[in-house]
């Protein structure tokens, strides 16, 4: 047999002669053997170590071949090693009773060379073999696992995306149908239309154009992270000169709800973030404030510095939302939309993002909630840095 590893043979035999002619024999053709002279040893050595094929006499002191071999194959760790009887009896009864227990085969005594290589050379070959189809047997489950892992995954993922894009797709739908609705307004009225009226109509013109901008924006923002293509640099970062940053760019909307944007942060806290992506959480979460508050309302940023990591919190005194709408939230696949308290329109994807980049930091975002009280979105963030910046 073409040998395609150094098989090992557990030679058990209390003969010290017939251990020396079989040894011999096998070593001959390129074997690796171990000796046992008593069932007691054979078992101690299985403990430590399986070998290919195991040799047992069965006239054995203290324990037989038979209980030996009962051992053996009672045991899930060597029950699949093959066990070949060595033995002098030639009655069927003795040989069967050996099958019974689990033998693979048998050799007489006195041995025969050329019987004794080709019966070992067989079965082990059958067990090479076996160990081939299991182990392949075992690789096509596993990759059959896998695969219906990914069609899975890959099914729940284009369930997502379709839900995704027909939600992107109602909202530039009704987006461009009210600015054409707006301007075809604008042009049949411009003529003794009243000021205020046009005004009005103008600023109409102007959300719808800043909620389109929002969508676009979000949605080339969460394109990029679906591929991968987004750049992510952490560093060392100021918290309150990151809120200052985004209270000045949203100032003027807060303004027109007269809504008071209030700070509670020590100008010492750091974060580990991506600057970039730690703004866009941070605009989205106080614009999302801004829209759910009433006129007069007040929106809070406040930070709490824990062992070892920065809790951000964005509170706000505004409508609220019910238990089941927050189970909605930071899901790309459901709908929750809800108009603003002065009927402004949101993208509904900027929460997904907020969840995205968060979750690329290894941080967490969740919420709490209570209808006509107010909500409070909570982040968590790595404290700071040790050191240069990091590139991931």
């Amino acid at each position: 047999m073409e040998q395609d590893k150094k098989f090992l043979i557990l030679i058990v035999d209390d003969n010290f002669e017939n251990l020396q002619v079989l040894g011999s024999s096998l070593q001959t053709v390129g074997y690796t053997l171990t000796l046992a002279p008593s069932g007691t040893i054979a078992l101690d050595f299985l403990k430590k170590k399986k070998p290919d094929l195991i040799l047992l006499d069965i006239m054995m002191p203290e324990i037989d071949g038979y209980e030996v071999c009962k051992i053996i194959k009672s045991n899930d760790e060597t029950k699949d090693i093959p066990i070949i009887f060595l033995t002098a009896k030639t009655d069927v009864d003795n040989i069967v009773k050996g099958f019974e227990y689990g033998a693979v085969d048998y050799i007489t005594k006195p041995f025969n060379k050329k019987e004794l290589l080709i019966r070992v050379s067989t079965h082990l070959e059958l067990k090479n073999t076996k160990d081939k189809l299991i182990q392949k047997m075992n690789e096509l489950k596993f990759t059959k696992e896998q695969l219906v892992q990914k069609v899975v995954e890959l099914d729940l993922a284009n369930q997502t995306k379709d839900k995704f894009f027909s939600i992107i797709a109602h909202d530039l739908s009704n987006l461009f149908g009210s600015f054409i609705n707006l301007m075809e307004m604008w042009k049949f009225y411009k003529n003794g239309y009243p000021e205020d009226k046009f005004v009005k109509t103008l600023n109409s013109i102007q959300s719808s154009a800043r909620t389109g901008y929002e969508l676009l924006v979000n949605l080339l923002d969460w394109s990029r992270t679906q591929t991968g293509k987004i750049d992510f640099k952490l560093e060392k970062l100021n918290l309150k000169h990151i809120i200052e940053e985004n209270f000045v760019l949203l100032e003027s909307n807060a303004n027109k709800k007269n809504i008071n944007l209030v700070m509670d942060i020590s100008e010492g806290v750091m974060i580990n973030a991506d600057r970039n992506m730690i703004n866009t959480v941070i605009r989205n979460l106080i614009s999302n404030a801004i829209k759910f508050t009433l006129n007069g309302g007040k929106i809070e940023i406040i930070s709490e510095v824990k062992k070892n990591f920065v809790e951000i919190i964005v509170k706000d005194n505004g409508i609220g939302m019910e238990e089941e709408d927050i189970k909605k939230l930071f899901r790309i696949d459901t709908k929750h939309r809800t108009l603003g308290t002065n009927d402004e329109k949101g993208t509904g994807l900027g929460l997904n993002l907020c969840k995205e980049f968060i979750n690329k930091h290894g941080g967490k975002i969740w919420v709490n909630s209570i209808p006509n009280i107010g909500s409070q979105f909570f982040i968590s963030l790595p404290h700071s840095l040790n050191g240069e910046n990091q590139h991931v």
